[in-house]
C-alpha cells in the first residue's frame, strides 16, 4: 500500500491563509490579499494629489543643472499644470480671487518658485531680462503677446534693443526664456491668468544682486534703465 503523508504547512503559509477583516473593503481575506489591498489604497491616496502637488514633486525629482533635458521636462510639466481642472481648489481660488500676484509654490531644497499672475487686457510689461535666472510662462486663460529682443551695441558704445519677433501665447500654451533672453508682455485678452515658473527668486536677483535689466524707451529706442 502507498502511504500518503499530509504535507507540512509552514507558519508563514498559515499566516498567509489566515482570514483578516479588511477595514478598507470590509471583506475577510488572507493577509497576502490584505497587503495588496493596502497597496491599492496607497495608490488611491497618491492619485488624489492635486495637480500642483504633482507638478512640484515632478520638477523636484528632475532638478539639476540647466540642460536641454531639464527644460524639456519643466516645459512638459507646465503644459500638464496649465491644463488642470478648474474644479481643483487651488485653481478655483485663483479664478475667484484674481490675484495680481500669488506664490503657489517655493521649493525648500532647490529654490525654484511658481507664481500666478492675473492681468487685465492692455497691461504691458516693457522689455526686461531675468538676470542669471530662467523662466517658463504658461497661460491658463486669456491671451498674451510675448515679444523677444536682441541687445545690440550702438555707435556711442551704449546698447539698444531690436525686436526679433512676437508670439501670441494662448490658453494652454507655454513660453521659455533662458538666461540672457529679453522679452516683453502685452495682455491682449483678459483677465488673463498666467503661471510663471522661475528657476530662482527673481526679486532677490533684482533687488539684492542687481542682475536684472529693465529697458525704457528713449529717443524711439529701447535702452537699459540705468539708475
Amino acid at each position: 500500500a502507498i502511504s500518503h503523508q499530509p504535507s507540512a504547512i509552514s507558519p508563514r503559509d498559515m499566516a498567509s491563509a489566515a482570514l483578516i477583516t479588511c477595514k478598507r473593503c470590509a471583506f475577510r481575506h488572507s493577509s497576502t490579499a490584505h497587503i495588496l489591498c493596502i497597496e491599492l489604497r496607497l495608490k488611491e491616496v497618491m492619485m488624489k494629489k492635486d495637480a500642483l502637488e504633482v507638478f512640484a514633486s515632478a520638477i523636484s525629482s528632475a532638478w539639476g543643472p540647466l540642460t536641454t533635458e531639464l527644460i524639456a521636462e519643466c516645459y512638459r510639466q507646465m503644459v500638464v499644470l496649465v491644463g488642470s481642472s478648474a474644479a481643483e481648489e487651488w485653481l478655483a481660488t485663483l479664478h475667484r480671487d484674481l490675484p495680481t500676484s500669488s506664490e503657489l509654490y517655493r521649493d525648500p531644497d532647490h529654490g525654484f518658485i511658481l507664481l500666478a499672475h492675473t492681468e487685465e487686457a492692455g497691461l504691458y510689461r516693457p522689455p526686461h531680462d531675468h538676470g542669471r535666472g530662467w523662466v517658463i510662462y504658461a497661460v491658463q486663460r486669456g491671451e498674451v503677446e510675448m515679444g523677444s529682443y536682441a541687445k545690440l551695441e550702438d555707435t556711442a558704445g551704449g546698447h539698444r534693443l531690436v525686436k526679433r519677433d512676437v508670439s501670441l501665447v494662448r490658453s494652454g500654451q507655454v513660453q521659455v526664456y533662458l538666461p540672457g533672453d529679453i522679452h516683453d508682455t502685452l495682455c491682449v485678452k483678459g483677465p488673463a491668468l498666467l503661471f510663471r515658473f522661475a528657476e530662482r527668486d527673481l526679486k532677490r536677483e533684482e533687488k539684492e544682486y542687481h542682475r536684472v535689466t529693465r529697458f525704457v524707451q528713449r529717443g524711439g529706442a529701447w535702452v537699459a534703465n540705468v539708475a
